[in-house]
């Protein structure tokens, strides 16, 4: 019984941590507005840790297609030719271990009518839960002096069974439109 309850509590910790933790920031003195065209700044994405069990040539293109769609969405095409680009995109996916202290309490008694306490104590007991969390970054520098000018990311608790192909591209894709969902800042 104890088992199954700590096992309900975590899966309730994890659920509530499904959700993906979005953030933003910016350079509020740049017009986001002269932004039309962009081009990759290579390498265009960084893997942390340099891990060949994350790193994927099929992972770059999907996050890269991802992206690409975000900004055609946005207004902003690929640079063409030999042009300069008016922002260089770079996007980063970190994978890291995480801990949280999880502790169920369980056991207690209740009071009667007159006040009177029936049950047994209580108890609580604390473990530690090891999970990993990956964040989707993407940042985007100013074409002319090449400063950042904006920064979304992404965390999201990493299940532990190997997604299908279709999983993964609908999760970054997913994860990509959330994280730029307010670009251009207003």
């Amino acid at each position: 019984m104890l088992r199954r309850f700590v096992l309900l509590s975590l899966a309730l910790l994890l659920t509530a941590c499904a959700s993906n933790n979005v953030t933003q920031d910016f350079d509020a003195s740049r017009d986001f507005a002269g932004y039309r065209s962009w081009a990759w700044q290579e390498p265009a994405l960084h893997y942390s840790p340099d891990d060949p069990r994350i790193k994927s040539d099929l992972t770059e293109q999907r996050i890269r297609q991802a992206v690409s769609d975000q900004l055609d969405q946005r207004g902003l095409r690929p640079v063409q030719g030999g042009a300069k680009a008016d922002v260089k995109v770079r996007a980063y996916l970190i994978v890291e271990q995480r801990q949280q202290q999880v502790t169920t309490n369980y056991g207690g008694g209740w009071g009667g009518y007159w006040g009177n306490y029936w049950g047994g104590p209580m108890y609580n007991e604390t473990r530690s839960v090891d999970y990993k969390v990956a964040t989707l970054q993407v940042d985007l520098f100013d074409g002319r002096d090449g400063k950042l000018v904006w920064r979304g990311s992404a965390e999201q608790v990493m299940n532990n069974y190997p997604p299908s192909p279709q999983e993964r591209n609908v999760a970054i894709q997913k994860t990509i439109a959330q994280l730029m969902a307010n670009y251009p800042p207003r």
